[in-house]
């Protein structure tokens, strides 16, 4: 397995992780990032979930990435750094398993774990994209994050049996599912940039999806599948896609090459390698409320095009509905803007005591 040497790929220096993560991604990032002492309760939880004792295992059960040991995914890693500009260069193991599978850990150090499965299964341009899928998860933080959402399914498992379920833990576990979710969007989006390869980046979904045997895949058809999953069905199929999507870390395999597909075909992807993104150096200025806007046109825009059975009954519901319910949602709306500008004022220190 070698690296091709005449494959010239832009460089983006001082690239803001909020290039590439996904807008629902980046509100709840821009703001836990504002809250001053929560990765320090963060990582008190993960000394509860044993961060360096995992480490320690991968030390005596891995293979340690570097020069002399897989030298090709060290090549990647060293490209994928250079080009997303990271400050650091997270540690990298090859584990062997025969499950498909890359992931992300660790807060004060997070490193990556590649298995020997998903190794045997990419070529080296889809592990590229696997790499900078992974280091964009490191840089974006998504691992101090993800602790909590750990430590929550572990307690929410342990205080199933108690009367009313855990309703209130439920919701909370829910919501961060759905953040995860978008979280391996942002991923797939540092993936691109790093390989800017779309045939390679909808190849590693194919695979995942559907194996080795890529020859006898196509591209299109598979992006096709997705347009019927959306279009297919009835308001049974609709509530049975919420069902099925509800404890799923990730987004499945068809959807995910889709929704890359639409960020390329919004023009943001053409717009970054252009040069055209946000710096790091302006993101403590970020605004909690033009995030949250970001991240409700994003939902509304998908609400909008949706051609799911049961997102299109309620959209025609609301439609009946709308003259009565206008006032309304402009109210929430005028709040929830209000809401993000008192939270940036707050994080500013101009916000009052009421």
């Amino acid at each position: 397995m070698t690296i091709s040497p005449d494959r010239v790929r832009t460089r983006l220096p001082g690239i803001s992780t909020r290039a590439w993560e996904h807008p629902a991604d980046r509100t709840a990032l821009v703001a836990l990032r504002s809250l001053a002492g929560f990765d320090t309760v963060l990582r008190a939880l993960s000394g509860l979930l044993r961060e360096r004792q995992h480490r320690l295992l991968y030390l005596a059960t891995a293979v340690r990435v570097d020069e002399r040991q897989f030298r090709t995914l060290h090549d990647l890693r060293a490209d994928c750094v250079e080009i997303l500009d990271a400050r650091t260069t997270p540690e990298m193991f090859v584990l062997q398993s025969p499950h498909v599978n890359a992931f992300t850990i660790g807060m004060d150090r997070p490193f990556i774990v590649l298995t020997t499965a998903l190794i045997d299964l990419m070529d080296t341009e889809e592990l590229r994209f696997v790499v900078g899928h992974e280091l964009g998860h490191a840089l974006s933080g998504h691992a101090v994050y993800r602790t909590m959402l750990m430590h929550l399914l572990r307690l929410s498992a342990s205080v199933g049996w108690m009367p009313g379920g855990g309703w209130a833990l439920r919701a909370i576990v829910a919501a961060l599912m759905e953040w995860s979710r978008k979280s391996e969007l942002s991923g797939d989006r540092a993936g691109l940039l790093c390989g800017q390869d779309v045939e390679a980046s909808v190849r590693v979904h194919m695979k995942t999806a559907g194996g080795a045997w890529v020859r006898e895949m196509n591209h299109g058809a598979f992006l096709a599948q997705a347009d019927d999953y959306e279009r297919s069905g009835d308001l049974r199929d609709g509530v049975l896609k919420l069902l099925n999507l509800e404890l799923q870390s990730h987004p499945f395999s068809v959807l995910r090459a889709a929704e890359l597909r639409r960020w390329i075909q919004s023009g943001e992807y053409n717009r970054v390698l252009a040069g055209d993104y946000p710096r790091r150096e302006h993101d403590k200025n970020a605004s909690i409320s033009a995030e949250i806007k970001d991240a409700a046109r994003a939902y509304r825009q998908n609400f909008d095009q949706s051609e799911d059975a049961l997102v299109r009954t309620v959209r025609n519901l609301g439609r009946d509905v709308g003259a009565a319910v206008g006032t309304v949602g402009q109210e929430v709306g005028e709040t929830v803007s209000k809401i993000g500008k008192r939270l940036d004022d707050w994080r500013n220190g101009d916000g009052s005591s009421n």
